[in-house]
């Protein structure tokens, strides 16, 4: 069949991927194969393939590629996450545009009843998108941490902790979200320096007119809260009214002045509002200073009735913050207003504006759960790639809070505790945590002495909980390892490796471990390969407001998967941020390009069994066998690389192998002349070590190397390029490898100086080279002379002693070498580069010899090396000495 010109990725890829699922090649089930798990980092159900999405799941894919083609049981287990917050307000804003209602509307039965009407509608599309990359995962598989087995997970686990004395309810100042009018944990606030005003206001001494003390405030409508005013005890300037009270401005109720270390002399004014429901600093304040707590802002961040100002009830409190300016130079009590800059905290899913708040929610005790997984880090059973993540997981894990996980939403796992409903909800109800509410009931019948009470007597929680709640169980929920411990768990758990990025190390990995060894008792993973964040050529962040995010499926469509997946590998270390330009995809694509070309110049070529001389075979011989040794060199580089986790590496080392010595230099080795034959061994052992190319590319780009394997042999059914074994490297020769290198670097010269004289590129030229026993050895390595002479175009490659008339001057290794030209040879242009190449030589010895005198370096490094360098050094001073010789015959100055 002939082969197209170009390489068209669409038909290729639906085609292969279709056929891999269809052979049932991404399925795993346990056998006596060692196990390669991945769980997939589930997107939310809500998501669309994005950039951070198509390289975390390239690397899944590669490594999962790869430990099939090592042999072992691979499995990559897909999914989504219910990601409560970001899809309630997607439910919510469905159910008013498409439906005409509103949440506070329909009960919470019928709300959940939509929720999954939309999530069967639009949730896991994602899934879908990544199909078009290539992900291997088992579909069979795939999980929903909204799932009934999953559900009943979480909510075993919440009871179990309540159970152990590691959860427990209590009044917390908390993170609160206005606008999803629910709570966040720490993680969940951005902070960034934004600009502020500073309100400097005068708090008048009750019974004076005049005396006071002025305090500075950012958030002016919320004075109505304050409860006290604090000054240090070492300040000198507030000792006489530390006791007395001071009037609140506007509403004039008295507040007392209290002495407390907590604040700094230097800020401000040195005296501070103590407003315990709306800063966390305060509330702790106020708990030592036993002071009421007034809440003056209500859920959806709106003034409430305790405020006591009446003008600013019921407004936004941004809105009532403007109306305070005018109402305090009113009365007087502006000092002056100062521009500042500060951090604020904004909800990372509303971009709304944080308020501290003081809520009664469930919290899990965090200490000793963090103990194992602390260790389990530093003692490198679960292992950072790379390493340096360590410190940011240490520094997180020794300043643990207790983890807020309820949340004020529909959408999620209802926590599983119920109250007296004739009792309101307070920190003193009576609370009964149970997985049923018929196990609810038997405990508040036990606990109340009331057996005549009902279920219709209880009250479930409104409250849902956290999403990383739930998604901390992943690795362990979906093998089903709580329902059956001794099921598949025992085979695929602990998982290999989990692909991530570094900003959920605390959202998700930390507690993941935690749940490893709470409930299973070991590791969730081997190892944490952390990949960065995808940043434009610019260094910034990708998002939709600066245009700078590029549409996934429309790069899929312009540059073909593996041109994608190339694009993104190419600049993808671990850890390190990810600079993506499309020039990177227009690579990758090129790369495709170049591997259908060489398939088609191979495949064009026709085959005898003999070659036409002795001079071909020797020639041909040699090609095969540098390709083949350099192969295996390549091939523990790119083992090496992966062992590493090195995976950008590992693909440019491959890269660089094809595209330089496999198509550049190889083919040309062994490309017959025009219409000419080449031989059938050389052909064979061609097909053979392409075939083997294809099958170490593959795990990077799956598509075009499974169409190339296909097309290069006539393959028995099934022999695919997938699930052949990855090739293992052997010993190489590196002596033969440096020789090629050698001749290579001649020819490269030899054709410099044909296009700096403008020689045609099939004109024959003369080339000798300064007798030596290295030249003589070189020249007796069969097919050495035969490769120059083919490929530099020359009709004479010999040996001298003397140097030739009209010949320009080139230095390899430690030879000479001479091209005769027809023309006088340019000396001053001639000594201007001997100069050059003497300047960058005598550089390179003085790095050389620094080096081997540092005696650190040679006591420390392994003999081997330090002798590669004493063989640099005298190589380097055997070039300089050449050139200086070239530099008198020459006359330079």
């Amino acid at each position: 069949m002939e082969l197209s010109t170009r390489y068209n990725p669409a038909e290729i890829e639906e085609r292969w991927y279709a056929h891999w699922e269809h052979r049932g090649y991404f399925r795993s089930t346990p056998d006596e194969r060692k196990p390669f798990t991945i769980v997939i980092p589930p997107p939310n159900v809500t998501g669309v393939l994005h950039m951070g999405h198509m390289l975390n799941n390239t690397i899944q894919d590669i490594l999962i590629r790869k430990a099939r083609l090592d042999g072992k049981n691979a499995c990559w287990v897909p999914g989504t996450d219910h990601a409560s917050i970001a899809t309630e307000a997607k439910v919510v804003r469905w159910l008013r545009e498409e439906k005409k209602l509103r949440k506070a509307d329909i009960t919470r039965e019928q709300f959940m009843e939509y929720a999954y009407q939309w999530k069967e509608k639009y949730g896991g599309i994602i899934l879908n998108q990544l199909r078009k990359l290539g992900a291997s995962c088992d579909w069979e598989r795939t999980a929903f941490t909204m799932d009934s087995g999953y559900y009943r997970d979480v909510i075993r686990v919440f009871v179990d902790l309540y159970q152990k004395g590691k959860l427990y309810r209590g009044l917390r100042m908390v993170n609160w979200d206005p606008e999803a009018k629910t709570v966040l944990s720490n993680e969940e606030v951005l902070y960034n320096e934004e600009n502020a005003q500073l309100f400097h206001i005068r708090y008048l001494l009750e019974d004076s007119d005049s005396e006071g003390i002025t305090i500075a405030t950012q958030r002016p409508e919320t004075i109505f809260a304050d409860v006290a005013v604090a000054v240090n005890p070492k300040d000198a300037r507030y000792k006489n009214i530390v006791g007395k009270k001071v009037l609140i401005p506007l509403i004039n109720r008295a507040i007392p002045v209290i002495a407390d270390d907590y604040v700094d002399i230097e800020f401000g004014t040195g005296a501070l509002k103590i407003t315990p429901a709306h800063d966390p600093n305060d509330y702790e304040v106020g708990l030592r200073h036993q002071l009421e707590v007034i809440d003056t802002i209500s859920d959806d961040g709106k003034i409430n009735e305790l405020c006591a100002y009446q003008p600013i009830i019921g407004l936004d409190r941004f809105e009532a913050r403007k109306r305070m300016k005018p109402a305090l130079e009113e009365s007087g009590h502006l000092v002056k207003i100062e521009d500042y800059k500060t951090n604020i905290g904004r909800s990372e899913r509303t971009n709304a504006v944080v308020e501290p708040k003081l809520s009664l929610q469930w919290f899990v005790r965090m200490s000793s759960l963090g103990e194992p997984a602390l260790k389990a880090v530093l003692d490198e059973e679960v292992k950072f790639y790379p390493p340096s993540f360590q410190n940011l997981y240490r520094t997180w894990m020794e300043n643990l809070r207790d983890w807020c996980v309820s949340r004020q939403l529909w959408w999620g796992q209802r926590i599983p505790a119920w109250y007296l409903a004739s009792e309101a909800p307070s920190r003193e109800t009576h609370v009964f945590v149970a997985e049923t509410v018929d196990a609810a009931l038997e405990i508040a019948r036990q606990q109340t002495g009331n057996n005549q009470l009902q279920a219709s007597d209880l009250r479930q929680d409104d409250d849902v909980l956290d999403t990383w709640a739930s998604s901390w169980l992943w690795p362990i929920s979906v093998f089903d390892g709580f329902a059956k411990p001794d099921g598949e768990i025992r085979y695929y758990y602990p998982t290999s490796v989990l692909v991530t990025g570094w900003d959920i190390i605390f959202f998700w990995v930390a507690r993941m471990i935690m749940a490893g060894y709470e409930y299973k008792g070991q590791k969730p993973f081997e190892a944490v390969y952390f990949t960065g964040m995808v940043r434009d050529k610019l260094r910034r962040k990708m998002s939709k407001s600066l245009g700078n995010s590029p549409d996934a499926l429309k790069l899929l469509e312009d540059f073909g998967a593996d041109g994608v997946r190339y694009g993104l590998m190419s600049s993808a270390a671990a850890g390190g941020d990810i600079l993506f330009d499309e020039k990177l995809c227009e690579n990758g694509r090129n790369f495709c390009n170049k591997l259908w070309n060489a398939l088609r110049l191979v495949k064009g070529w026709r085959v005898v069994e003999n070659p036409e001389s002795e001079e071909v075979a020797r020639k041909n011989a040699l090609a095969v066998s540098w390709l083949r040794n350099k192969f295996n060199a390549v091939l523990a580089d790119v083992d090496n690389n992966f062992q590493q986790f090195r995976l950008s590496e590992a693909l440019l080392t491959l890269y660089g192998f094809i595209w330089d010595d496999f198509c550049s230099w190889y083919l040309e080795m062994i490309k017959p002349g025009f219409e000419q034959p080449v031989d059938r061994d050389t052909y064979e052992a061609t097909l053979d070590v392409f075939s083997q190319m294809m099958v170490a590319l593959h795990p990077f780009m799956p598509f075009i190397t499974e169409e190339l394997w296909h097309q290069l042999r006539n393959r028995k059914e099934g022999d695919d390029c997938m699930k052949h074994g990855y090739p293992k490297s052997s010993s190489a020769d590196i002596s033969l490898i440096q020789k090629v290198e050698t001749v290579k670097d001649i020819i490269s010269k030899i054709r410099d100086i044909r296009n700096q004289n403008q020689v045609k590129p099939r004109d024959p030229l003369v080339v000798q080279a300064r007798l030596s026993d290295s030249a003589n050895a070189l020249f007796e390595e069969a097919g050495l002379r035969e490769m120059v002479l083919k490929m530099a175009v020359l009709s004479e490659f010999a040996l001298t002693e003397e140097e030739p008339a009209n010949a320009q001057s080139f230095v390899t290794g430690t030879e000479k070498y001479y091209v005769v030209l027809s023309k006088q040879i340019d000396v001053a242009a001639e000594c201007a580069k001997v100069k050059q190449e003497l300047e960058h030589q005598r550089g390179f010895v003085r790095s050389v010899e620094a080096k081997l005198s540092n005696e650190r370096f040679v006591g420390s490094a392994p003999p081997q090396v330090v002798e590669n360098e004493r063989k640099k050094l005298a190589d380097g001073q055997a070039r300089i000495k050449i050139l200086e010789e070239s530099a008198v015959k020459l006359g330079c100055g």
